[in-house]
């Protein structure tokens, strides 16, 4: 086996069409997304002869602190050759070790895709990886089959989910509308710092949301959702339409307007919009059991997403390698950053 990088388009997306596990964190458009902010990213696949078997793009972040090697929910294996995942990182991880060298980053973080288990947790361990202080993507997703016919979907979620659904379809004061309009990024984003206001965490900046929305557009793979009330858009969210799966990626509601149902006819109709755009699973994006853990800040959030009837799915958790001593400052920082965020 040996690993080269991949220039072609085509080449990356079509192999990703095949793969069920994958998220579009590995997509090329994702690729893009990280290079117009100013990110060193590289796209390696991984041959037997001229068979490609795994793919995986990797970033390159920078900090003042330590610079590492990400690898955003990947490396992504066909499922033909899951038997083969020891030998497939074994050999990733060589290029990883020569390309860290090379650009003389800390560490090497995994944000793996493949299904938490006894098994895939230790093949990291076995390695040498040790689980990362912080997670950098998530680590467990609520996930939507979307297949079945619309009624269907509807009639499996739960009752509340169903009420607040028709009552917002029932309320003529109530608008849902969707844009590809670069410019209403800018609405999205008062709406999202009202909601940083209300919960106190750090943003994503106007910048990254614009970078993120015209890296998916030019292949029609991403809508802004907007709900108005009363004449005033009052909520919305991202979706983003990828290789047969759909992605609830950003959200925000104005907080005085919670008490409106507005937020649950904004997801079944991107819910519907998936459909339309022949998606077979509409990925939620981020789950926390909110039983184990209802202080989450991820738990209320995971119940109104639970509503629409589903199921989890849990990942190996971040792996880190560690090049340099230099890792070791990183580490007691997002340690600390976890405590202070509750996570």
């Amino acid at each position: 086996m040996e690993v080269k990088e991949i220039y072609e388009k085509k080449i990356w997306e079509d192999f990703l069409l095949q793969c069920k596990e994958k998220t579009f964190l590995q997509s090329w458009s994702w690729g893009q997304f990280h290079i117009s902010m100013g990110n060193k990213i590289w796209r390696f696949g991984i041959y037997e002869q001229e068979e490609l078997r795994a793919v995986t793009l990797v970033v390159k972040i920078k900090s003042r602190r330590a610079s590492f090697l990400l690898v955003p929910h990947g490396p992504i294996v066909n499922s033909k050759f899951k038997n083969q995942n020891a030998k497939l990182l074994s050999i990733l991880l060589e290029k990883l070790k020569e390309l860290a060298k090379q650009e003389k980053v800390d560490f090497i973080r995994i944000s793996p895709i493949l299904i938490r288990s006894e098994e895939n947790d230790s093949l990291f361990k076995s390695f040498g990886f040790k689980t990362a202080p912080l997670h950098y993507h998530p680590e467990s997703s609520w996930k939507l089959n979307i297949e079945p016919k619309e009624q269907e979907l509807f009639d499996k979620m739960r009752k509340t989910t169903k009420y607040l659904i028709k009552k917002a379809q029932n309320n003529k004061e109530i608008e849902i509308f969707q844009s590809k309009d670069i410019n209403d990024i800018e609405i999205f984003n008062k709406i999202h710092l009202e909601v940083v206001k209300k919960q106190k965490f750090v943003p994503f900046s106007l910048d990254y949301f614009k970078k993120e929305f015209l890296a998916f557009l030019p292949d029609n793979n991403i809508a802004i959702f907007f709900a108005k009330y009363q004449g005033k858009i009052i909520a919305a969210s991202y979706g983003i339409f990828w290789s047969h799966m759909s992605f609830y990626h950003h959200a925000a509601l104005l907080p005085e307007y919670r008490k409106i149902p507005v937020s649950y006819l904004l997801q079944w109709e991107a819910i519907k919009e998936a459909k339309n755009r022949g998606c077979y699973i509409y990925d939620f994006w981020g789950y926390s059991d909110p039983v184990k853990s209802p202080k989450h800040p991820y738990s209320g959030p995971t119940l109104f997403k639970m509503g629409f009837g589903g199921y989890k799915e849990e990942y190996v958790k971040t792996q880190d390698f560690i090049i340099t001593k230099k890792y070791w400052l990183n580490f007691i920082i997002e340690k600390i950053r976890k405590i202070k965020r509750g996570l």
